[in-house]
């Protein structure tokens, strides 16, 4: 009984060995997993703010399709469904961002800014766009004409309304014409550190083609620094997918990638500090870095010299138009009006009909027989 004793002890032992070890080894994984979570993950980074936007220090996970949401809150907008996000503070009532950059890295989930005001890390990385904003900019500031520049060199897309129009006319978009600005003396390939990078292969050309507009961009600012004084905030929209071509070529640990990924984190710091100092230190630089979007982005590219897109004009699917928020707004004063309107007609007219003309002015006194006969 002795020896059952021991064997069943020891059994006991080995039994309870082996589960803290199933413990520790799970706990290990799970902060190898964390660990990797939050080298490789998406973030969201804001390069540069006023002081009346204020940006909390902390790991508050931004959802990628409330992006567009969280930039209209720091332009001072509201937004139609409420952002639980502690990262950003409630600002000044009074005063307003003069212009908000928003650029879009892709092919990297983080880059090794030198100066990041605060940096959150993305979750649901789902494909964007600052259409909800510009509408916005545009409807509330229309007679004020703001700029509202949206860019993606790699696709060709653009769409700018009011002064952009004006400012931006001699900005290369397309890639053949950004090719031939890198071709130019005072291009930016002049400037750029020692790199493996190369002009003659159609991967290197992209990347550097978006270095090439962003400088371009700030030059364009500076020359019209005017639009910084004005009263209407500015809206710039950037995607650069030049990395993630050169990652998917090369490989994501090739010295390419490395020489690129270094130059871009360079050139963005200095981009955001050349525009913050444009804006009178009166704009928010953010940076959104993903490797990849979870699923594409289908959208129509809109013309060069288009102003505002209306209706839903060319719909293959019968599609209704784009609805307006404001519809409920407006469609309960047009109601309350006619039914006002209708029951004061209404009202009048009862009055009319069964008004007694021997009680009422002069005008109508005759018509009494009594007054007649006096």
């Amino acid at each position: 009984s002795a020896s059952a004793t021991e064997c069943r002890r020891r059994k006991m032992e080995d039994c309870g060995s082996s589960r803290r070890m199933d413990a520790s080894l799970m706990a290990a994984l799970l902060v190898l997993v964390s660990l990797s979570a939050g080298v490789s993950g998406d973030s969201f980074t804001v390069l540069k703010a006023p002081k009346y936007v204020s940006f909390r220090e902390g790991e508050w996970p931004v959802s990628g399709e409330r992006i567009p949401d969280l930039v209209a809150l720091t332009m001072g907008f509201s937004v139609e469904e409420e952002l639980s996000w502690p990262g950003l503070q409630g600002g000044n009532l009074f005063q307003r961002p003069q212009a908000n950059f928003l650029i879009v890295v892709r092919g990297v989930g983080s880059l090794p800014l030198p100066q990041p005001a605060a940096s959150y890390p993305v979750e649901n990385a789902v494909p964007f766009t600052l259409d909800s904003v510009a509408n916005t900019v545009h409807t509330l500031f229309s007679e004020d004409t703001p700029v509202v520049l949206q860019l993606a060199p790699s696709e060709e897309r653009l769409y700018m309304i009011g002064k952009a129009n004006t400012v931006f006319e001699d900005l290369p978009v397309t890639l053949q014409q950004i090719r031939g600005r890198l071709s130019q003396d005072n291009s930016i390939l002049n400037s750029l550190p020692p790199n493996s990078l190369s002009r003659n292969n159609e991967v290197d050309l992209l990347f550097l083609s978006e270095l090439q507009v962003l400088h371009d961009i700030a030059a364009l600012l500076l020359r019209h620094n005017h639009l910084a004084k004005d009263h209407s905030p500015d809206l710039y929209s950037l995607e650069l997918a030049g990395l993630e071509e050169i990652s998917r070529h090369y490989g994501p640990d090739s010295q390419q990638m490395k020489d690129a990924t270094r130059i871009l984190a360079t050139l963005l710091q200095k981009f955001a500090d050349d525009v913050f100092g444009i804006y009178s230190r009166n704009a928010v630089v953010e940076v959104v870095t993903v490797k990849s979007f979870e699923s594409p982005l289908m959208r129509k590219s809109r013309s060069i010299l288009q102003s505002i897109e209306i209706g839903n004009p060319g719909s293959p699917y019968n599609l209704a138009y784009r609805y307006n928020f404001d519809y409920a707004a407006i469609f309960n004063i047009m109601l309350w009006i006619m039914i006002g309107l209708a029951l004061a007609v209404i009202v009048i007219a009862y009055n009319l009909w069964n008004m007694d003309p021997g009680y009422d002015s002069i005008i109508y006194r005759m018509t009494n027989q009594k007054i007649r006969l006096d």
